[in-house]
Protein backbone atom coordinates (compact mmCIF):
# COMPACT_ATOMS: atom_id res chain seq x y z
CA UNK A 1 0.00 0.00 0.00
CA UNK A 2 1.44 3.69 -1.07
CA UNK A 3 0.31 6.54 0.94
CA UNK A 4 1.25 10.01 -0.48
CA UNK A 5 -0.26 13.59 1.21
CA UNK A 6 -1.38 15.56 -1.13
CA UNK A 7 -1.54 19.62 -0.92
CA UNK A 8 -3.04 19.50 2.00
CA UNK A 9 -0.89 17.43 4.08
CA UNK A 10 -3.72 15.65 6.45
CA UNK A 11 -5.76 14.34 3.61
CA UNK A 12 -4.03 11.26 1.91
CA UNK A 13 -3.86 9.55 -1.21
CA UNK A 14 -4.03 5.67 -0.66
CA UNK A 15 -2.94 3.36 -3.15
CA UNK A 16 -3.64 -0.57 -2.05
CA UNK A 17 -1.32 -3.13 -3.35
CA UNK A 18 -3.26 -5.19 -6.21
CA UNK A 19 -2.71 -8.99 -7.05
CA UNK A 20 -4.04 -9.91 -10.45
CA UNK A 21 -3.91 -12.75 -13.02
CA UNK A 22 -5.68 -14.22 -16.14
CA UNK A 23 -8.94 -14.47 -13.33
CA UNK A 24 -8.88 -11.18 -12.51
CA UNK A 25 -7.56 -9.35 -9.59
CA UNK A 26 -7.66 -9.07 -5.46
CA UNK A 27 -7.06 -6.12 -3.32
CA UNK A 28 -8.10 -4.86 0.03
CA UNK A 29 -10.26 -1.84 0.60
CA UNK A 30 -9.36 -2.02 4.23
CA UNK A 31 -6.76 -3.26 6.84
CA UNK A 32 -7.17 -1.80 10.02
CA UNK A 33 -3.29 -1.52 10.86
CA UNK A 34 -2.10 -0.85 7.50
CA UNK A 35 -4.30 2.32 7.44
CA UNK A 36 -3.30 2.80 11.44
CA UNK A 37 0.12 2.68 10.15
CA UNK A 38 -0.33 5.61 7.54
CA UNK A 39 -1.75 7.59 10.27
CA UNK A 40 -5.78 6.61 9.78
CA UNK A 41 -6.45 5.70 13.44
CA UNK A 42 -10.02 7.06 14.14
CA UNK A 43 -12.56 3.71 14.06
CA UNK A 44 -14.95 3.55 10.85
CA UNK A 45 -18.95 3.14 12.08
CA UNK A 46 -20.43 3.20 9.44
CA UNK A 47 -20.29 2.83 5.68
CA UNK A 48 -22.43 4.43 2.69
CA UNK A 49 -22.74 3.79 -1.06
CA UNK A 50 -24.11 6.41 -3.82
CA UNK A 51 -24.45 5.95 -7.49
CA UNK A 52 -24.68 8.98 -10.11
CA UNK A 53 -24.40 10.07 -13.22
CA UNK A 54 -22.01 11.75 -15.44
CA UNK A 55 -22.02 15.48 -14.04
CA UNK A 56 -23.55 14.70 -10.68
CA UNK A 57 -21.78 17.04 -7.72
CA UNK A 58 -22.59 16.37 -4.34
CA UNK A 59 -20.54 18.51 -2.04
CA UNK A 60 -19.26 20.04 -0.51
CA UNK A 61 -20.13 18.53 3.45
CA UNK A 62 -18.85 18.32 6.50
CA UNK A 63 -20.46 17.49 9.95
CA UNK A 64 -19.69 19.24 13.07
CA UNK A 65 -19.82 18.97 16.27
CA UNK A 66 -19.93 15.21 14.96
CA UNK A 67 -16.92 15.16 13.32
CA UNK A 68 -16.60 13.06 10.47
CA UNK A 69 -13.83 11.75 8.88
CA UNK A 70 -14.13 9.74 5.35
CA UNK A 71 -11.76 7.25 3.54
CA UNK A 72 -13.85 7.44 -0.06
CA UNK A 73 -12.97 5.31 -3.37
CA UNK A 74 -14.54 4.56 -6.73
CA UNK A 75 -16.02 0.81 -7.06
CA UNK A 76 -17.05 1.86 -10.91
CA UNK A 77 -16.50 4.66 -12.70
CA UNK A 78 -14.35 7.97 -12.16
CA UNK A 79 -14.71 11.05 -9.94
CA UNK A 80 -12.98 14.08 -9.64
CA UNK A 81 -12.82 14.31 -5.62
CA UNK A 82 -12.30 17.48 -3.18
CA UNK A 83 -11.40 18.47 0.24
CA UNK A 84 -11.43 21.80 1.85
CA UNK A 85 -10.06 22.74 5.18
CA UNK A 86 -12.66 24.71 6.90
CA UNK A 87 -10.90 23.79 9.99
CA UNK A 88 -10.77 27.96 11.89
CA UNK A 89 -7.34 28.65 12.93
CA UNK A 90 -5.53 26.35 10.35
CA UNK A 91 -2.90 27.55 8.56
CA UNK A 92 -4.57 25.94 5.61
CA UNK A 93 -7.84 27.80 5.89
CA UNK A 94 -10.18 28.01 2.87
CA UNK A 95 -7.75 25.76 0.97
CA UNK A 96 -8.64 22.88 -1.32
CA UNK A 97 -6.81 19.90 -2.64
CA UNK A 98 -7.75 16.84 -5.18
CA UNK A 99 -7.43 14.09 -6.64
CA UNK A 100 -9.40 12.10 -10.12
CA UNK A 101 -10.33 8.57 -8.12
CA UNK A 102 -11.59 5.64 -11.26
CA UNK A 103 -12.35 2.15 -10.60
CA UNK A 104 -9.41 1.03 -12.49
CA UNK A 105 -6.34 2.62 -10.43
CA UNK A 106 -8.43 1.49 -7.05
CA UNK A 107 -6.80 5.25 -5.42
CA UNK A 108 -9.07 5.72 -1.84
CA UNK A 109 -8.71 9.68 -0.62
CA UNK A 110 -8.94 10.03 3.18
CA UNK A 111 -10.87 13.07 4.19
CA UNK A 112 -10.01 13.78 7.77
CA UNK A 113 -12.49 15.81 10.41
CA UNK A 114 -12.55 19.27 9.96
CA UNK A 115 -12.56 19.26 6.15
CA UNK A 116 -15.82 19.33 3.97
CA UNK A 117 -15.69 16.98 0.91
CA UNK A 118 -17.54 16.84 -2.44
CA UNK A 119 -17.21 14.85 -5.83
CA UNK A 120 -17.80 15.49 -8.59
CA UNK A 121 -18.43 12.08 -11.63
CA UNK A 122 -16.59 12.67 -14.64
CA UNK A 123 -17.24 8.76 -16.26
CA UNK A 124 -21.03 8.08 -17.55
CA UNK A 125 -21.83 6.58 -13.79
CA UNK A 126 -19.89 6.53 -10.76
CA UNK A 127 -20.68 3.91 -7.49
CA UNK A 128 -19.02 5.43 -4.80
CA UNK A 129 -18.23 4.17 -1.55
CA UNK A 130 -17.40 5.95 1.96
CA UNK A 131 -16.20 4.95 5.15
CA UNK A 132 -17.00 7.30 7.53
CA UNK A 133 -15.79 7.75 11.57
CA UNK A 134 -19.27 9.07 13.24
CA UNK A 135 -22.40 8.33 11.94
CA UNK A 136 -24.83 10.81 10.01
CA UNK A 137 -26.14 13.53 11.83
CA UNK A 138 -28.31 16.05 9.91
CA UNK A 139 -28.30 18.37 12.88
CA UNK A 140 -24.57 18.37 12.70
CA UNK A 141 -24.20 19.07 8.50
CA UNK A 142 -23.37 21.77 7.28
CA UNK A 143 -22.36 22.40 3.60
CA UNK A 144 -20.19 24.94 1.20
CA UNK A 145 -21.59 26.22 -2.28
CA UNK A 146 -19.27 23.96 -4.67
CA UNK A 147 -18.46 26.90 -6.75
CA UNK A 148 -17.52 29.59 -3.86
CA UNK A 149 -15.23 31.69 -6.09
CA UNK A 150 -12.88 32.17 -2.99
CA UNK A 151 -12.03 28.21 -3.32
CA UNK A 152 -11.51 28.55 -7.08
CA UNK A 153 -12.26 24.99 -7.30
CA UNK A 154 -11.68 24.00 -11.28
CA UNK A 155 -14.56 21.32 -11.31
CA UNK A 156 -14.21 19.20 -14.81
CA UNK A 157 -17.94 20.08 -15.35
CA UNK A 158 -18.71 23.11 -16.53
CA UNK A 159 -22.24 23.13 -15.58
CA UNK A 160 -22.80 20.25 -12.91
CA UNK A 161 -26.22 18.82 -11.80
CA UNK A 162 -26.64 19.63 -8.14
CA UNK A 163 -29.12 18.93 -5.36
CA UNK A 164 -31.48 21.78 -4.28
CA UNK A 165 -29.84 21.93 -0.96
CA UNK A 166 -26.23 21.68 -2.64
CA UNK A 167 -27.55 24.45 -5.00
CA UNK A 168 -27.89 27.25 -2.43
CA UNK A 169 -25.63 26.14 0.56
CA UNK A 170 -23.35 29.40 1.64
CA UNK A 171 -20.07 30.44 0.76
CA UNK A 172 -17.59 29.62 3.16
CA UNK A 173 -17.22 33.35 4.28
CA UNK A 174 -20.98 33.80 4.82
CA UNK A 175 -20.92 30.67 7.59
CA UNK A 176 -20.16 31.47 11.32
CA UNK A 177 -16.84 30.79 12.50
CA UNK A 178 -18.34 29.49 15.58
CA UNK A 179 -20.47 26.71 13.74
CA UNK A 180 -17.04 25.18 11.78
CA UNK A 181 -14.71 23.12 13.34
CA UNK A 182 -11.58 24.66 15.38
CA UNK A 183 -7.52 23.64 14.22
CA UNK A 184 -5.85 21.91 16.64
CA UNK A 185 -9.22 20.69 18.59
Amino acid sequence: MKVTPLTLPEVLLVEPQRFGDARGYFLETWRQERYQAAGITLPFVQDNLSRSAHGILRGLHLQHPNDQGKLVYVIEGEVFDVAVDVRVGSPNFGKWTGAALASEDHRQLWIPPGFAHGFCVTSETALFAYKCTAPYSAADEIGVLWNDPALSIPWPVGAPRLSAKDGVLPRLADIDKARLPRFGG
